[in-house]
């Protein structure tokens, strides 16, 4: 292959068009030229034999130029790869013949996961360094035991005042640091179709690297490696849903769309509930075309389709035909909500008939599905029926009116989430600026600049309460500053939160702590919290992951060497790497940019291996003792 390459640049340097003065190839010189037929290059390439033997076909007599396959060729890393591909290309899986299979034209790899599957260096705030570590193709016997259930270490509860170890786990709420596909991935074992909600707030997209736009995550993903990343965390995130509940997933503008597309695929488009605008800001006037964007979005799905597939069997309606809606059959729909009086205030109230003048109190212990502010909209709109509108009617009484066509245009709400309550979610997002507002939830209770664009409490709280009930299980996977737990914790929902980012003790940990004192701050004082409750945090026992977090905070060659050696002794590599390769070639390896050399390290480490898996916890090289033996197998019920 070397032969063949050379062949071609030989033939290239007889036409000064292709090269600077200095003798760098112009690639996309040679490749316009090739597109467009261009007579000389056709010319040199027929000259010579190996060229034309492999870029021309004989038809009839005729030599036919294959640009396409040119174009591929002169386009090819292999061909005049720079110094990093160079080395690498050394080092790897070889035939009989001595040949690396990465070279060769016979070998395809078919692999359903690429780019950025695992976090990728999601961390910029000490490096401030590019998206470099994990994009790397994974073939399927790659990652044969990379998504097995792993092992928890560090493990203790907190109460009020109290830090104790843990042996067992008898579903407490659960705070995890440690990857989140892995982490996701080893919850299937234990809590596969029981999730009641998902609320994740991920590393958003940006077409453009804005700053000031990003989290504490490294957001600088390229669309394929940020859609594969966000494609294998929501397919175990289906599995994990229970009959019946949904996952709510925050997203900006550049993503919401290409996001959009790829939840359809994987939760089905008929499992989709809405697209909820919430407003960010109040507007700004130096934006392009004067369009100020002051929303981001959520995107709503279910795993419950409609009636019909709840409860399996054809729910039968009755619908009324009235001269005031001509054409638009309309049934009645309950009118309450499922929450007392304690805790929607602003729905417990008398509705009063504004023909008759009739009264109609609440219930304390189930409140009106509207508010008193949006009752004149939604009875002006013809959502709301009394007693006494309509003659055949035999109701005591407000009941909602439900069009015949909102049924079959948007049964799946109806058996997740009413329309009311809805209706009153989006309209509290488009409107209620207390949402725009999470940053100083933070700063109250650790100072400034903890976290950026941390989401508000009460957002978090309107999700909850028209998505889940007390009791029920709420997981946030991307778990930031630990909004969602708070809310959870303070509803009396059970909850799980995972991150790997380090500062999930520092904030997330110490603000649920702060929740179990009483403190005051988002929603305490609309539900009157005061404290108490408990929650067990714990870690993913870690193996190559020690390496990787060495590797991505090394920033001399003296690291890189000490971080190779302990790697080698340790055994835990790539099966496509051989270190007598390595060693024979150190001296190109050593004149690599430190960010090469990082680069390699990574890709020499065997990825599943980057925490212990569960079927490893008795291997004596990992050191597990035997108080983090007891509680992993009493968490995945094998005790």
């Amino acid at each position: 292959m070397t032969k063949f390459y050379e062949a071609v640049l030989n033939v290239l340097k007889q036409d000064n068009r292709f090269f600077t003065e200095d003798g760098v190839l112009l690639r996309n010189a040679v490749y316009e030229a090739a597109m467009q037929m261009d007579t000389n290059l056709i010319r040199l390439l027929l000259s010579n034999e190996i060229t034309k033997g492999h870029f021309f076909k004989e038809v009839d007599g005729i030599a036919v130029f294959d640009k396409v396959g040119f174009g591929w060729v002169v386009n090819n890393r292999e061909f005049l790869p720079d110094s990093y591909t160079r080395f690498k290309n050394k080092i790897g899986l070889a035939d009989a013949n001595g040949d690396i299979i990465s070279s060769k034209g016979n070998v395809e790899l078919v692999f359903p996961y690429k780019d950025c599957i695992l976090e990728g260096g999601q961390t910029k705030e000490d490096q401030k360094r590019k998206e470099i570590f994990y994009n790397e193709t994974l073939a399927p016997d790659e990652i044969d035991r990379l998504l097995y259930p792993k092992v928890f270490t560090n493990i203790n509860k907190y109460a009020q005042g109290v830090c104790e170890p843990q042996t067992s786990y008898n579903g407490e709420n659960l705070i995890i640091k440690g990857n989140n596909l892995l982490t996701i991935s080893s919850l299937l074992k234990r809590y596969e179709g029981e999730i009641k909600c998902i609320y994740i707030d991920p590393p958003y997209y940006f077409r453009e690297a804005k700053a000031t736009d990003t989290f504490k995550y490294n957001s600088n993903f390229h669309l394929s490696s940020w859609l594969v990343f966000m494609k294998e965390r929501l397919l175990v995130a289906k599995r994990l849903l229970k009959k019946g509940g949904t996952i709510w997933i925050s997203i900006g503008e550049d993503g919401m769309h290409y996001l959009k597309v790829l939840a359809d695929d994987i939760f089905g488009a008929e499992h989709f509930v809405g697209t909820i605008p919430r407003r960010t800001r109040s507007g700004k006037s130096d934006v392009p075309f004067n369009f100020s964007q002051d929303f981001d979005w959520i995107l709503a799905y279910t795993n419950v389709a409609d009636d019909e597939k709840v409860v399996g069997r054809k729910v039968e309606r009755k619908y009324y035909e009235t001269p005031d809606y001509p054409g638009e059959p309309w049934r009645l729909a309950d009118l309450t909500s499922q929450q007392p009086a304690s805790k929607r205030p602003n729905s417990y109230f008398t509705m009063v008939d504004p023909k008759t003048g009739k009264e109609y109190p609440a219930s304390e212990k189930r409140t009106w599905a509207v508010t008193k502010d949006t009752f004149e909209y939604y009875y002006n709109t013809g959502a709301i029926v009394f007693p006494d509108d309509y003659e055949f009617l035999n109701i005591s009484k407000p009941y909602a009116r439900k069009f015949k066509s909102d049924d079959d245009n948007n049964g799946k709400l109806s058996s997740v989430i009413s329309d009311f309550a809805m209706q009153e979610f989006i309209k509290a997002l488009l409107f209620d600026c207390k949402n725009m507002d999470g940053n100083s939830q933070i700063d109250e209770m650790f100072g400034r600049d903890e976290f950026d664009y941390a989401k508000p409490e009460n957002l978090i709280k309107s999700i909850l309460e028209i998505a889940t009930d007390e009791g029920d299980l709420v997981l946030d996977f991307f778990l930031g500053s630990g909004t969602t737990c708070a809310v959870a914790h303070k509803m009396s929902r059970n909850y799980i939160g995972i991150d790997q980012m380090d500062y999930i003790e520092q904030l997330a940990v110490e603000r649920l702590k702060k929740v179990i004192d009483g403190e005051e701050g988002g929603i305490s004082s609309d539900i009157g919290w005061q404290g108490g409750g408990s929650f067990v945090y714990c870690e993913l026992a870690k193996a190559n992951q020690n390496f990787v977090d060495e590797i991505q905070t090394a920033t001399t060659v003296e690291e890189i060497k000490d971080i190779y050696s302990r790697i080698i002794e340790t055994g835990f590599i790539s099966s496509k790497v051989n270190p007598k390769d390595i060693d024979a070639n150190a001296e190109d390896f050593y004149a690599l940019s430190l960010d090469d050399q990082k680069r390699f390290l990574m890709v020499l480490l065997d990825k599943n291996l980057l925490y212990v898996n569960y079927c490893d916890i008795d291997d004596e090289e990992y050191g597990i003792s035997d108080e983090d033996k007891a509680f992993t197998r009493s968490f995945y019920g094998e005790v």
